[in-house]
């Protein structure tokens, strides 16, 4: 039986309702940042990037934890630091429930299960890309102008020294700072590339 589920069609409306979820810390930024599926997507590379510099082979089990990894807050939202000293979110419930009666359910029995165990490398990993996200944004927030970054480098380093569980992230949040925002856009333009631009 080839025809798609119910259930499975439902999960991908499911889905692209991340977008409309606004991250938590938004809020105290006062500024536009990532949503959750803007996040997710970045996690994916950056979990990725950090298991390549592990020498973790299993990039199939990377992307499907990247991709779970916040997959029940469509049903819960994002909360920030300040909202989970005081609500705590079901998210087990959430996940169980999201991908009952889908194509999907070993996704949640399985990989998102071992995700939130974090006992695999591959676990620790994703943790990491998701930790090391909000830094990226931080920088990109600083280049709009925000001063809390600033502020908040005190508690991100925090993260970087007892968070963080492999080398190669603290690494990466260490050469943060070493490349400019807009350096991918800024040196590859027309000006420096094509010679008769502007003429």
């Amino acid at each position: 039986n080839n025809m798609p589920k119910k259930r499975d069609i439902e999960f991908l409306y499911e889905l692209g309702s991340l977008r409309n979820i606004q991250r938590g810390w938004r809020q105290h930024f006062g500024m536009d940042v990532a949503n959750d599926l803007e996040h997710t997507v970045r996690v994916v590379w950056l979990a990725m990037l950090i298991a390549r510099m592990e020498g973790v082979k299993n990039e199939e089990k990377i992307i499907k934890m990247a991709l779970v990894h916040d997959m029940a807050e469509t049903r819960v939202s994002d909360h920030s630091y300040v909202q989970k000293v005081y609500v705590q979110a079901d998210e087990h419930s959430a996940a169980n429930d999201l991908f009952a009666g889908t194509s999907f359910e070993d996704l949640n029995t399985d990989t998102l299960k071992e995700y939130e165990e974090r006992q695999c490398i591959e676990a620790k990993i994703v943790k990491d890309a998701d930790n090391l996200d909000v830094d990226l944004e931080m920088r990109e927030l600083e280049q709009k102008g925000s001063k809390l970054p600033s502020k908040w480098m005190e508690n991100r380093a925090l993260v970087r020294n007892e968070k963080l569980y492999t080398e190669s992230a603290k690494k990466l949040w260490d050469s943060l700072n070493e490349v400019d925002v807009d350096s991918w856009h800024m040196e590859t333009n027309k000006w420096n590339r094509i010679p008769d631009a502007g003429k």
